[in-house]
Formats: C-alpha cells, structure tokens, sequence
C-alpha cells in the first residue's frame, strides 16, 4: 500500500526552504578551537558530533595503525569549512559521501573543506582514512600515545584522541562510540564500554566495543596488547571486565587486590551518588612505565606503579567515583576541573571513613594543618588553579577540604542530596564550578558564595577564624589518619 503526504502550498513552501543548502557566500568557517579558556586550540567551533565509528587495524610489533573514522555530526552553522583535532596521516576525506579537501595545520588540526557548504542545523557524515605510527608523533611538544612491550595504549587528560582518531576533541561535545580493532591472533583490544563481539580471520581477531552513553573524547581508551582478562557481573547485573598484561611482574598481585574490588566499590558509591550512570564498568593495567591513572570511561586505566606499595582501593574508589564526576557529569570549560578532582578525592575521604581509617572531619584537621601558612600548596586556587597547576595536590586536597567545609555548613542531610541531586540533575552533561555554587545554594537554601571564595578561590591559607568557621580544629596538631598516605599516593598517581 502506498501512502501519500498531502502537503498544503505554506507547508510546501516551508519544506522547501528548510532544503535550500547553504550558500557559499554566507557560509563560514568553523573556529579552530572550542573557546577553552586554558586550551584555546582544543575542540573545534561549528558543529556537535552525536557519534564516531572507528575502525582500526593495529600491528603490535611496528606501532602500526591503520583507521577510518566515521563522524556524524550536526552543523551548528553555515560552514564553508571545519576543523577536527587529529596528529596522524590522513590519506582521503568524504563529507557526505563526497570527496573533500583537506590539509594539517598547526600540530593538530585537520582542516577539512567540503565539496559544497554545509547548512546549520542539518546533519552531516564525515569519513576520514588515515594511518601512522603513533608513538612517534610529537604534538604540542609529546606524545599521549604510550607503548608497552607486546602492543599501544591510549590514555592520558586533557588530551589522547588525536594519536588514534580524529575528533572535535573537547568535553563540550560529548558522543556514543563504536570502536571495532582488528589485531594479530593472540592479542586482546580493551575498550570502553561493552564488548559487543569477536571474530578471527585469517591470522587476525577483530574486537568489538560500545559505549552508548555520552563520552568526552580524552575519556575514550584504547589498549592492545597480551591481557589476563577477568569478567563477572555486579549486585544488578552490569558486567565487569578486567584487564592486566601478563608481564606486570612483583606488583601484578597488588593490583589484582585492588582492581577486582570495582565491582563492590561501585555499589557502595551508587549508595552515597545515585545510581551508577553506565552498562559496564571494571579497570586495566598495562605493562608501561608512566605513574598515573585515568578514569576512562567504564574501564579506568591504571599505571603498575599505582601499586608498587601494595594494594590501593582508595586509587580505585577515585577513579570510579570520576564516573559519576568527570565522566557524566563533565566539566564544560578545563578551569572546572574541580567539579571533577574535588569530588573524586571526597570520595576517597568517604571511604576512609566506612573503612574506619580516619573520618573525612579527621581528614579534613589534618590536611589544614599540614601545610604552613607558606606553603605553595595554599597559592593554588582549586576553583581555577591554571593549566599549569591543574593536577597540583591543592586541586585534590584543598578541593576536598571545600566539600569538608560545605558538609559541616549546610550538614549532612543536604549535602549527600547535593551529592546525588548535582549528579542526576547534570547526567551525561556539562557543569561548572558556578553552577554547583548555585546549586548547592539551592538545596540548602544558605548563600554559599562566600564559603566557596575562602576556599576554592582565595590564594592563601584560610585564617583560624575561617576554618574554625568550618568547623576544623586550627589550633591543634591532629593525628594522621591511618589512610592519608594511600589518598597522598593517588595524588601522585595523577601527575601527568
């Protein structure tokens, strides 16, 4: 049977125009940067990506990788040309289909000039070929791209996309991801979100892998290599999978103490942030010599060293508590990095607390006293620390020591629905320092401008009064909490 729209002659008229392209007098170029106020040149102005399909072959033994992704994306205006962020050797871009120019610029940005203008609020498909040898691509002074000794990782903050796909790479435009790797038999691709399937062929096995909740670009990973893979379901059913390269040697066992504990810390972090905001979740840990770790999205990256003193749960409750701060909850400009550290170190005084080994108050004395009036510990302002500053132990301490001193002002009843309302109100969004202000105003029904200036935005030691307003304990020496060390190595586990 067929059917017919019968369209009156203004109905007409109206699809017609909403069908007219873009002229290329009146298209313009799209911005060669997001407008972040530490990194300028990062993401892309224009357009908003809903999805990226990458599908990538990658040899272990040369570094070789081989890619083509596909973008979907909407044009934000009329836009005679756009950039993607991207570092490695593009061999051909088609733009609806059709061929389009394209040429690097700077040391990583693709310029890309379609066969015809794109109209503003249409969608559009971009597919780009490319390959290279990501670890030895240097941008913007280093490579993200780390090697281990049977394959590649993918994982470091603000930055790892442009060595493995192109992209508008910035927090503002989040996506759902599609990641299928074609590697050697004998070698295992670890992704983010959900393994969908395997297949072998010809000397070749192909991995396939969703995210289908909204990701920030640097929170997607990828990690090829030779794994000892563990799987299990939580409490509700969501699956976990595990991954450690099988060379990790004397920190292999504290490592496995640490990471299989995802499962049970999520749960215990539903209870304090709401419900866990994604369909899988679990930790790898690579064979590579850096220190630090990443909360990639579902499955956080984890550096050996992060367990060379033993096992760290309190690393894991910080990567995993980034799920709900970070990860769903994202930053919308790179001097809110707050609203990621802060909360994810709070997290890790919560569970010193449930563990009997020192409350987040205790936590909270001691860090206040640990740090003389002049130390530069106190010049960084965790509300806006600068690029330079942006993983300083102030963004994780003194981030912590704020929520310590919101908890004690408004108490508890308010400040754990703070906690769960700010993740559910901003789920798979964007927020700013500002924003929680206003909210945590809200709820509370206290003006909080003030606390939040002593502590999150002042270049100084707060005075006695200040944090005796608090409710901290200025004028005596506390006793370290047995947990303080273990948050301190997480700290630097996050240098990057």
């Amino acid at each position: 049977m067929r059917h017919h729209r019968l369209l009156v002659p203004g109905a007409a008229a109206a699809c017609l125009l909403l069908a007219i392209p873009a002229s290329a007098a009146d298209a313009t170029p799209g911005a060669p940067g997001i407008g972040d106020s530490y990194y300028p040149s990062y993401g892309n102005g224009g357009y908003d990506v809903s999805h990226y399909d990458l599908r990538l072959r990658y040899q272990p033994k040369t570094d070789r990788l081989e890619g083509t992704a596909t973008i979907v994306a909407d044009a934000r205006q009329d836009l005679s040309r756009f950039n993607l962020d991207f570092a490695l050797d593009v061999s051909e871009v088609l733009v609806g289909g059709k061929k389009a120019a394209f040429k690097a610029t700077g040391d990583h940005e693709l310029e890309i000039t379609p066969a015809a203008p794109l109209t503003s609020g249409r969608p559009f498909t971009v597919v780009v070929r490319y390959s290279g040898t990501p670890s030895k691509v240097v941008a913007n002074g280093f490579t993200s791209w780390l090697r281990t000794p049977d394959g590649g990782i993918a994982a470091n903050e603000p930055e790892s996309a442009w060595w493995w796909f192109p992209s508008n790479d910035h927090p503002l435009d989040k996506a759902t991801y599609d990641v299928s790797v074609t590697v050697p038999d004998g070698t295992q691709a670890i992704s983010n979100g959900t393994l969908q399937s395997t297949s072998s062929k010809l000397g070749w096995t192909r991995y396939v892998w969703r995210s289908n909740k909204p990701q920030a670009t640097y929170l997607a990973t990828l990690a090829v290599g030779k794994f000892d893979i563990t799987t299990d379901t939580t409490a509700n059913g969501l699956p976990v999978i595990n991954a450690y390269s099988k060379d990790l040697g004397d920190n292999a066992g504290a490592a496995r103490a640490s990471v299989e504990r995802s499962a049970e810390i999520v749960d215990w972090e539903s209870t304090v942030f709401g419900p866990y905001p994604f369909d899988a979740l679990g930790g790898y840990v690579p064979n590579v010599p850096t220190g630090y770790a990443l909360e990639t999205q579902t499955r956080p990256f984890y550096s050996p060293k992060g367990f060379a003193k033993g096992a760290n749960p309190s690393l894991i409750v910080h990567e995993l508590a980034h799920q709900w701060f970070g990860d769903s909850v994202s930053l919308k400009d790179w001097r809110d990095i707050w609203i990621n550290e802060g909360f994810a170190s709070y997290a890790q005084w919560l569970w010193s607390e449930k563990e009997g080994e020192g409350t987040a108050q205790e936590l909270a004395d001691y860090t206040y006293a640990s740090y003389p009036a002049d130390d530069p510990f106190w010049k960084v302002e965790p509300g806006n620390p600068g690029a330079e500053n942006q993983f300083h132990d102030a963004v994780y301490d003194r981030g912590a020591l704020a929520l310590q001193a919101l908890r004690n002002h408004i108490g508890d009843k308010d400040f754990f629905a703070i906690l769960k309302g700010w993740a559910a109100e901003h789920r798979y969004g964007n927020a700013s320092v500002k924003e929680f202000v206003t909210y945590a105003e809200k709820v509370s029904g206290k003006p909080l401008a003030s606390l939040f200036e002593t502590w999150l935005f002042t270049p100084s030691k707060p005075a006695a009064a200040q944090a005796r307003a608090a409710e901290l304990s200025p004028a005596k020496a506390p006793v370290r909490p047995k947990s303080w060390q273990r948050i301190q190595d997480t700290h630097s586990a996050h240098g990057r």
